[in-house]
């Protein structure tokens, strides 16, 4: 740490700008944020605490015929014994549909 410092302290003296050396944060994507805020929990890395024949991995969703975003809204909305509801109000369909894509582009 102490060697950027002086680092950017350099380049400040020669003038160089240093808005194109400082550190990003992370970003997270919105679905990952709201998986980690309302499902997580539940699903610890795609698994199901409560349930071990429906986790969240491709092979198990196909299994229980959950295909697509939509088919994952569905269980969101209305779903099988063990897990929460989410309704509208707790959980936009937006923040729904973000979680779902990332059900399925990340538990492969």
């Amino acid at each position: 740490m102490k060697r950027k410092i002086i680092s950017i302290a350099i380049l400040s003296i020669l003038g160089v700008g240093t808005a194109a050396f400082a550190e990003k944060p992370a970003t997270t994507d919105l679905g990952e944020a709201k998986f980690k805020e309302h499902c997580a929990l539940c699903h610890p890395e795609g698994s199901n605490i409560i349930n071990a024949k429906k986790t969240l991995h491709k092979k198990d969703l196909m299994a229980n015929n959950i295909k697509n975003e939509g088919d994952i809204l569905k269980i969101v909305r209305k779903p099988g014994p063990g897990m929460t509801a989410f309704d509208a109000k707790t959980l936009s369909d937006k923040d729904a549909g973000e979680i779902a894509k990332y059900i399925l582009k990340t538990f492969k």
